[in-house]
């Protein structure tokens, strides 16, 4: 009986045993007005019991690092990963996305976001010991049309992309079977697919990665001012269902948000700081982008230098703080507009995915390019 093993006076242990109280668990099933009525305790004996058993039954609270590691091995699929594709992009995020949480991909248009979220989309359909998941991904477009001429030029240079995978694992896949393509037009649209549609493709086994494109469009509609509260709702209720779906099917969920300037000074106005060409999302400013799926484009291989800092390096992502508290891991995609790519020096990378945060993750950030058989890390590029 592991009511002998708490550290409680003899007199507490046979009230709870007169009680007729079996176990530390029966003990904790009844508040502690309920256990000074059974077993005759004063208000101090109850609390130092409520105490004692919350404490057996929690255990020790310090882990070492060696804990984490046999934990690991353990229990491997809780630290499986979803690769991206590419060993560099890999090895930056750890293994690539993280199944239980969700992975926002931010920056301007033509920054690649789109590409990498359509690779992530075959890439999950691989075998588990090529850093898929065996099953497909559902893609929720809120703003463009799905891409489904680059998808198509991607499956046919997977087998160059994923040299690592033998030819005839990659002939026998039918990526295009595989990609459910769900368009969400406003909120309620989004929220509707998120709860319904999306969890029939994961109790089914038919999808492991859920991708939006993007998260912030249905809410750039939105009313502003006192109405802005419920919108805020209504963007922590998407949230909190999409943590649910990765959490209940160890999904990877990716959502692709949109990037504006970070809030300005105190004393500054919008139209000050932008020329009156802002729009206010939430507890944050952004700019009204639109959207644009960037076909593939061959680029020189960049050499390990990194730049100054880009007029994208100080955007922010949208939404502001209703939305970020619901992430695990937020990555931004930076590409040097024309003018400062003349401006930069030789050999400076026009691409660059940064881990903004993230638990698991130190603040790093590798170059990439986009060519046509998809996103490819840079080796070399990598820094911390």
């Amino acid at each position: 009986m592991d009511l002998d093993q708490l550290d409680l006076n003899p007199r507490i242990i046979a009230a709870i045993k007169k009680a007729k109280l079996n176990s530390v668990k029966e003990v904790l099933h009844f508040s502690g007005p309920d256990l000074q009525r059974l077993t005759g305790l004063s208000g101090p004996d109850v609390q130092h019991l409520l105490r004692a058993a919350s404490s057996h039954l929690r255990g020790s609270g310090v882990l070492t690092a060696l804990d984490l590691l046999k934990q690991q091995e353990r229990f491997p699929t809780r630290h499986r990963r979803l690769s991206l594709g590419c060993p560099v992009l890999d090895g930056l995020l750890g293994g690539g996305l993280p199944l239980d949480g969700i992975t926002e991909l931010a920056g301007c248009s033509s920054a690649g976001k789109t590409q990498l979220a359509l690779q992530l989309c075959l890439a999950v359909q691989f075998p588990q010991r090529h850093g898929g998941l065996e099953a497909g991904a559902v893609y929720i477009c809120t703003e463009d049309a799905f891409p489904s001429q680059r998808l198509q030029q991607l499956i046919a240079q997977q087998q160059c992309l994923r040299a690592d995978v033998p030819g005839e694992v990659v002939r026998k896949i039918k990526f295009s079977n595989q990609i459910f393509i769900k368009h969400a037009a406003d909120v309620d649209a989004l929220l509707e697919c998120v709860r319904r549609n999306v969890p029939v493709l994961l109790s089914r086994g038919m999808v492991r990665l859920v991708v939006i494109d993007s998260v912030a469009a249905p809410f750039r509609c939105e009313p502003d001012g006192p109405a802005s509260a419920p919108r805020a709702r209504r963007l922590q209720a998407l949230g909190a269902a999409l943590r649910r779906l990765s959490c209940t099917f160890q999904s990877p969920v990716l959502c692709i948000n949109q990037v504006g300037p970070p809030p300005p000074e105190l004393g500054t106005t919008a139209g000050q700081r932008l020329g009156g060409g802002a729009a206010v999302w939430g507890l944050q400013l952004t700019l009204t982008l639109t959207f644009q799926v960037t076909e593939a484009v061959q680029e020189r291989d960049a050499g390990p230098a990194l730049g100054p800092c880009t007029w994208e390096e100080r955007l922010t992502p949208a939404l502001g703080t209703a939305w970020s508290s619901q992430l695990l891991m937020r990555l931004m995609a930076t590409r040097h507009r024309p003018e400062e790519a003349l401006l930069a020096p030789p050999g400076c990378p026009a691409r660059t995915l940064r881990v903004l945060f993230a638990p698991h993750l130190p603040p790093s950030s590798c170059s990439y390019t986009v060519n046509a058989e998809g996103v490819r890390g840079t080796p070399g590029t990598e820094s911390c």
